[in-house]
């Protein structure tokens, strides 16, 4: 029963396909045995290759020695080629400062990996089942997941891990294993309830059955199952949206706000899970909690706001986009300091722009036509040298509703922090004159007095 219900679950979802080399991750447990049973089994009638991989995560000290001279020998009695490696994981998740679960999965993976190119294979077996996804619905449920966690483990993710026996429940996989006299190896820690996934599996969901509902576990699948059909729709047309208004490089990516910020918050939502697939591979550990943090980065009063994620990612609010990257990005000063003449011109190389200034009476200022992109002053107002200069700290400028710090003053503006120090500053010895196009000082504005005009113009290279 259970072999022509693992077949009819390959067929259904099209996991394997005629030809198929496939890596079986193989604890030696009751899931990974049956699975590695079954596939053996079908290997004639499907034309596949199957290797197994074995990680020995350094934990369980001479059990785990023991698991792995158990998978060496029923590899060995089914005709099956078999890989071994041991990796000290708590060691690694020390150094890597991640949890026992994220280190231990992702080493798993990149054995998988590293055994799938090394046989030429093209899929990985992963040996969930049913149990195993409704127990995942439930913690994500705990977390507050999504639409997305709703829709629990795949049966296929990347057209490469495939889970065969994802509608199989535990007690008949343990049947199974019984039948054929596979003796699988138990896991001792799997019966204790020292981590949440065991909670739920020894405690939550028996209480939930002899309780509420003795079917709970199809119950929770069967929400999952029609739930992911609505999913689909929604992925699908936000990948479209993602592909239209981002900018993606290899550890990056850019989102438009001013196409973003007009879309639906459930494709939003999927536009950052995109993202952050798009940068790691994908969403495993990002919960629901951390898509919202960065949604409110879309506020104008987040400008120049970052947050850190998990697994290294960062969330940058910059004037116009969203930019998720791996890569911590810093901001270089830019830090130049010219005379310049009354009347004449001075380059600026460090931001690509010509100041030119012309002096001038008041008369023929009078006289000519009013100009706009250029900036006027009362010539005698100002004191000595005039000097143009990146901005300082402490500086400030005299405006009608009272003196203002230029760090406010950007604020205000909304002008991005990596921009700042791109702004010029033109001052004379007594204080700043004007912050570039931005403002001009008070101090210095042409009245009835006003004898002599100083107009400076700025001009891009």
């Amino acid at each position: 029963m259970i072999f022509d219900k693992v077949r009819s679950t390959i067929n259904k979802y099209n996991l394997i396909e005629k030809g198929d080399k496939i890596v079986l991750g193989l604890s030696g447990g009751p899931d990974s045995v049956c699975l590695l049973h079954i596939l053996n089994r079908l290997k004639e009638e499907l034309d596949i290759e199957v290797y197994a991989a074995h990680l020995n995560h350094q934990i369980r000290g001479i059990e785990a020695q023991k698991d792995a001279l158990y998978v060496s020998k029923i590899c060995e009695d089914m005709g099956i080629t078999f890989f071994v490696k041991s990796i000290n994981v708590p060691e690694y998740c020390e150094k890597k400062g991640v949890s026992l679960e994220e280190g231990a999965r992702t080493l798993r993976y990149n054995m998988f990996d590293e055994i799938k190119k090394k046989t030429k294979s093209n899929k990985i077996a992963i040996a969930h089942n049913l149990n195993d996804q409704a127990e995942t619905v439930l913690m994500r449920i705990m977390r507050g997941t999504g639409l997305q966690g709703l829709r629990g483990i795949e049966y296929i993710r990347d057209g490469v891990i495939i889970r065969p026996i994802l509608d199989i429940q535990r007690e008949d996989i343990e049947a199974y294993c019984e039948q054929f006299n596979l003796k699988p190896r138990i896991d001792k820690t799997n019966l204790e309830s020292i981590y949440t996934r065991n909670k739920i599996r020894l405690q939550l969901l028996p209480y939930m059955k002899d309780n509420f509902n003795s079917n709970v576990i199809e119950s929770i699948v069967r929400m999952s199952n029609s739930l992911k059909c609505d999913s689909d729709y929604i992925e699908k047309e936000a990948l479209i949206k993602f592909d239209e208004i981002s900018k993606k490089s290899k550890d990056a990516v850019e989102i438009e706000l001013s196409k973003y910020i007009t879309l639906h918050n459930a494709v939003k939502v999927r536009i950052f899970r995109n993202s952050i697939k798009h940068i790691l591979g994908d969403t495993n550990f990002i919960d629901q909690k951390h898509i919202e943090d960065i949604i409110e980065l879309e506020s104008d009063s987040k400008i120049d706001k970052m947050i850190n994620l998990p697994r290294g990612v960062f969330a940058y609010r910059k004037k116009n986009s969203i930019i998720l990257t791996t890569k911590e990005i810093v901001n270089e000063e830019i830090d130049f300091c010219y005379n310049i003449p009354s009347n004449g011109f001075i380059k600026i190389k460090e931001l690509g722009v010509i100041i030119e200034t012309k002096t001038m009476s008041i008369e023929r200022y009078k006289s000519i036509k009013v100009d706009k992109s250029s900036k006027k002053f009362d010539f005698n107002k100002i004191k000595g040298g005039i000097i143009i200069r990146n901005r300082e700290p402490g500086d400030k400028i005299k405006l009608s509703v009272g003196s203002k710090k230029i760090k406010d003053l950007f604020i205000d503006l909304k002008i991005p922090r990596e921009d700042r120090c791109k702004v010029p500053i033109i001052k004379d010895d007594q204080g700043i004159i004007c912050v570039g196009d931005y403002k001009e000082s008070e101090n210095y504005k042409i009245d009835s007095e006003t004898k002599e005009v100083l107009k400076v113009s700025f001009k891009k290279l």
